[in-house]
């Protein structure tokens, strides 16, 4: 490398580090070394004019059409329940709400990746066509089992209308609250409280969820940023990093990992009883295989990646959405 380079690179990274943004600087003055771009394409790069230049990807930079594509591949299977409702842009129009206040966008390449893994690997999970991946196995053995997901909008033939009294959340004339969406919202409260966050009358309009796919995400979203009660995480703090276990999780086995989040959204529906649960092992098996297919492995799956030992956070059906 030319003594002129070399000084060029030194004075770039002096310049990060009295800016307080030596860590992100480190790649951009390092790519000063790339002997195939022009200065002033050079100095743009590694030039970290202040901490707030250096910022996270957005989703759509790390998450694109093609990986989309390759982890829901069946969804438009001619058996698929829900062919032609999800898509990537009505993804990527959900997503961009909720990038603003950390989802997809917190921690770097690998963790921001994680996250996306993990919240696709739950969508996923509630959405496949069992049925259907049973006969593809017949004729195509070797096909993932993690393929199938989003085959689903809503339940086909719900045994309810899950309506209960409320006071803040009356069930409307004629209305079925049964699951609809990416992560299934049952029950009248919880469309009342979803449609007040999203700012639209779920509550006489519980069909919208299964009508709109960037609703719809956008439902799944909210759900997998907000905590079930205070006091405690979201399903957000705890991929990216953001949730401190308290004593009291630490004796309950409660720790960061993408079992916690099983724990917050399914609670003792799959969590604190059996190694062994099938729905538990077929979330962590979407988990770690859609880590490979966005290029960040398995083995960057982090810890506590099941949910057998933790004490429930929320028992009963309350944890349901």
């Amino acid at each position: 490398m030319e003594t002129k380079q070399v000084n060029r690179i030194l004075v770039v990274a002096g310049i990060c580090l009295m800016m307080s943004s030596w860590f992100c600087c480190i790649e951009a003055a390092a790519a000063a070394a790339a002997a195939d771009e022009n200065e002033e394409t050079k100095f743009k790069k590694i030039l970290c004019a202040k901490a707030t230049d250096c910022k996270n990807k957005t989703i759509s930079e790390l998450f694109t059409v093609d990986q989309f594509e390759s982890l829901f591949s069946h969804r438009n299977a001619p058996l698929a329940h829900a062919q032609g409702f999800w898509d990537y842009h009505s993804f990527i129009t959900a997503a961009a709400h909720y990038e603003p206040k950390g989802f997809g966008t917190t921690g770097g390449d690998i963790v921001q990746k994680r996250e996306l893994a993990a919240f696709f690997a739950h969508i996923a999970t509630e959405t496949s066509c069992e049925s259907l991946m049973a006969q593809a196995a017949s004729t195509a053995p070797s096909d993932s089992p993690t393929k199938w997901g989003l085959c689903y909008k809503e339940e086909l033939s719900p045994d309810s209308t899950y309506c209960e009294s409320s006071l803040v959340y009356p069930c409307a004339p004629g209305v079925s609250y049964h699951g609809r969406g990416a992560l299934p919202v049952y029950w009248n409260y919880n469309y009342g409280q979803l449609g007040q966050a999203l700012k639209v009358d779920l509550l006489h309009h519980a069909e919208y969820l299964s009508e709109n796919a960037t609703l719809a995400f956008a439902a799944a979203i909210w759900r997998w940023m907000t905590p079930m009660k205070v006091k405690q995480p979201s399903a957000h703090q705890v991929m990216v990093g953001k949730w401190v276990p308290t004593k009291n999780d630490t004796e309950a086995l409660r720790l960061p990992g993408f079992g916690m989040t099983i724990n917050i959204l399914k609670a003792d529906a799959e969590c604190g009883t059996d190694s062994d649960d099938k729905q538990m092992n077929t979330r962590i098996a979407h988990y770690l295989d859609f880590l490979d297919h966005m290029d960040v492995g398995r083995e960057n799956a982090g810890d506590n990646v099941d949910c057998s030992e933790q004490k429930v956070l929320n028992p009963s059906s309350s944890a349901s959405t």
